[in-house]
């Protein structure tokens, strides 16, 4: 692992691996990919997130809970700060307390989809993982990608730190 130089800030990147998948992944990259993206997005030393790596039957029981959707996707992203509905205690997955204001959220990525996902665009693995942490830290830091505009900012900004990381 890289030690940050004194000017650069240093990022808390929890990452978190189903045990049956632990051998095909390389978590100190994705780390350091989430570690990138939270530098040139300008956030503060300090900032923390996790970032869990899991199947699709885990992932799709998120979806159906969180966002009423029974399929697995390739990427959910929870903000820890999302603003909840009066009397929805499930709408939000992560709730941060006011003491730890710079945890932005978790970013939940399916291995399974994520595998297929990189056959179909005809590139690796750690490619298509490291794509899914960019848009899920994006996702955490506010960009949106429902509609038209915002989705091509996000689209955007994302192939710009995929280049520059």
């Amino acid at each position: 692992m890289t030690t940050p130089s004194p000017a650069e800030p240093e990022y808390d990147i929890d990452v978190q691996i189903d045990p049956q998948l632990v051998e095909s992944v390389d978590d100190e990259r994705l780390a350091e990919i989430a570690r990138g993206v939270l530098r040139r997005e300008g956030q503060p030393a300090g900032t923390a997130l996790a970032l869990v790596i899991t199947t699709d039957d885990a992932i799709q029981e998120l979806n159906r809970l969180y966002r009423q959707s029974d399929r697995p996707t390739d990427v959910l992203a929870f903000a820890a700060h999302e603003s909840v509905p009066e009397g929805d205690d499930e709408a939000s997955f992560v709730t941060a307390d006011d003491d730890f204001t710079r945890y932005l959220g978790d970013v939940i990525i399916s291995h399974d989809t994520a595998a297929a996902q990189a056959v179909e665009q005809g590139h690796g693995l750690d490619r298509e993982l490291a794509l899914l942490v960019i848009h899920g830290c994006l996702h955490l830091l506010g960009y949106d990608d429902e509609a038209p505009e915002p989705r091509q900012r996000m689209w955007t900004r994302q192939q710009d730190l995929w280049e520059s990381l």
